[in-house]
Protein backbone atom coordinates (compact mmCIF):
# COMPACT_ATOMS: atom_id res chain seq x y z
CA UNK A 1 0.00 0.00 0.00
CA UNK A 2 2.12 2.81 -1.24
CA UNK A 3 0.76 6.22 -1.91
CA UNK A 4 2.02 7.94 -5.01
CA UNK A 5 1.93 11.65 -4.72
CA UNK A 6 3.81 14.91 -4.83
CA UNK A 7 5.74 14.41 -1.65
CA UNK A 8 6.88 10.83 -2.27
CA UNK A 9 10.22 10.21 -0.58
CA UNK A 10 9.90 13.41 1.37
CA UNK A 11 8.84 13.20 5.00
CA UNK A 12 5.49 14.75 5.59
CA UNK A 13 4.42 16.07 8.89
CA UNK A 14 4.18 19.21 10.86
CA UNK A 15 7.44 20.62 9.43
CA UNK A 16 6.07 21.22 5.92
CA UNK A 17 9.07 19.90 3.94
CA UNK A 18 6.93 18.77 1.05
CA UNK A 19 5.52 22.15 0.37
CA UNK A 20 7.81 25.08 0.78
CA UNK A 21 11.04 24.46 2.70
CA UNK A 22 12.45 21.64 0.60
CA UNK A 23 11.79 23.34 -2.76
CA UNK A 24 13.21 26.61 -1.45
CA UNK A 25 16.42 24.82 -0.52
CA UNK A 26 16.51 23.18 -3.94
CA UNK A 27 16.05 26.52 -5.68
CA UNK A 28 18.75 28.09 -3.52
CA UNK A 29 21.10 25.20 -4.28
CA UNK A 30 20.44 25.52 -8.00
CA UNK A 31 21.06 29.26 -7.88
CA UNK A 32 24.30 28.79 -5.94
CA UNK A 33 25.50 26.00 -8.23
CA UNK A 34 24.78 28.18 -11.28
CA UNK A 35 26.71 31.03 -9.68
CA UNK A 36 29.56 28.63 -8.95
CA UNK A 37 29.54 27.42 -12.58
CA UNK A 38 29.75 30.99 -13.87
CA UNK A 39 32.60 31.79 -11.45
CA UNK A 40 34.49 28.65 -12.50
CA UNK A 41 34.09 29.49 -16.19
CA UNK A 42 35.29 33.06 -15.55
CA UNK A 43 38.34 31.78 -13.67
CA UNK A 44 39.01 29.28 -16.46
CA UNK A 45 38.94 31.97 -19.14
CA UNK A 46 41.18 34.21 -17.03
CA UNK A 47 43.70 31.42 -16.52
CA UNK A 48 43.72 30.65 -20.25
CA UNK A 49 44.29 34.33 -21.05
CA UNK A 50 47.06 34.46 -18.43
CA UNK A 51 48.69 31.45 -20.09
CA UNK A 52 48.62 33.21 -23.47
CA UNK A 53 50.16 36.32 -21.92
CA UNK A 54 52.90 34.29 -20.24
CA UNK A 55 53.78 32.59 -23.55
CA UNK A 56 53.92 35.98 -25.29
CA UNK A 57 56.09 37.50 -22.55
CA UNK A 58 58.45 34.50 -22.63
CA UNK A 59 58.82 34.95 -26.39
CA UNK A 60 59.68 38.64 -25.93
CA UNK A 61 62.17 37.80 -23.18
CA UNK A 62 63.89 35.24 -25.41
CA UNK A 63 64.19 37.84 -28.19
CA UNK A 64 65.61 40.41 -25.76
CA UNK A 65 68.10 37.86 -24.44
CA UNK A 66 69.28 37.17 -27.98
CA UNK A 67 69.66 40.90 -28.68
CA UNK A 68 71.57 41.46 -25.44
CA UNK A 69 73.93 38.61 -26.31
CA UNK A 70 74.68 40.10 -29.72
CA UNK A 71 75.14 43.58 -28.19
CA UNK A 72 77.47 42.17 -25.56
CA UNK A 73 79.59 40.59 -28.29
CA UNK A 74 79.67 43.83 -30.26
CA UNK A 75 80.68 45.87 -27.20
CA UNK A 76 83.34 43.31 -26.28
CA UNK A 77 84.90 43.66 -29.74
CA UNK A 78 84.78 47.46 -29.49
CA UNK A 79 86.46 47.46 -26.07
CA UNK A 80 89.13 45.11 -27.44
CA UNK A 81 89.84 47.50 -30.32
CA UNK A 82 90.02 50.43 -27.89
CA UNK A 83 92.55 48.53 -25.78
CA UNK A 84 94.66 47.88 -28.86
CA UNK A 85 94.39 51.55 -29.80
CA UNK A 86 95.36 52.68 -26.31
CA UNK A 87 98.48 50.47 -26.32
CA UNK A 88 99.83 52.44 -29.26
CA UNK A 89 101.57 55.76 -29.10
CA UNK A 90 99.92 58.06 -26.56
CA UNK A 91 101.08 61.23 -28.30
CA UNK A 92 99.39 60.18 -31.53
CA UNK A 93 96.12 59.54 -29.72
CA UNK A 94 96.38 62.83 -27.83
CA UNK A 95 97.01 64.68 -31.09
CA UNK A 96 93.93 63.14 -32.71
CA UNK A 97 91.78 64.05 -29.71
CA UNK A 98 93.04 67.64 -29.75
CA UNK A 99 92.32 68.00 -33.47
CA UNK A 100 88.85 66.59 -33.03
CA UNK A 101 88.17 68.96 -30.11
CA UNK A 102 89.36 71.98 -32.11
CA UNK A 103 87.15 70.93 -35.02
CA UNK A 104 84.09 70.64 -32.75
CA UNK A 105 84.76 74.02 -31.16
CA UNK A 106 85.22 75.60 -34.58
CA UNK A 107 81.88 74.17 -35.79
CA UNK A 108 80.12 75.44 -32.66
CA UNK A 109 81.72 78.88 -33.07
CA UNK A 110 80.70 79.01 -36.72
CA UNK A 111 77.07 78.04 -35.89
CA UNK A 112 76.92 80.71 -33.15
CA UNK A 113 78.32 83.35 -35.51
CA UNK A 114 75.65 82.66 -38.14
CA UNK A 115 72.86 83.39 -35.70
Amino acid sequence: MRRAGLGEGVPSGSYGYAGSGYSTCEKENERLSESLRSNVSAIKSLSIETGHQVKHQNKLLAEMDSQFDSTTGFLGKTVGKLKILSRGSQTKLLCYMMLFSLFVFYVIYWIMKLR
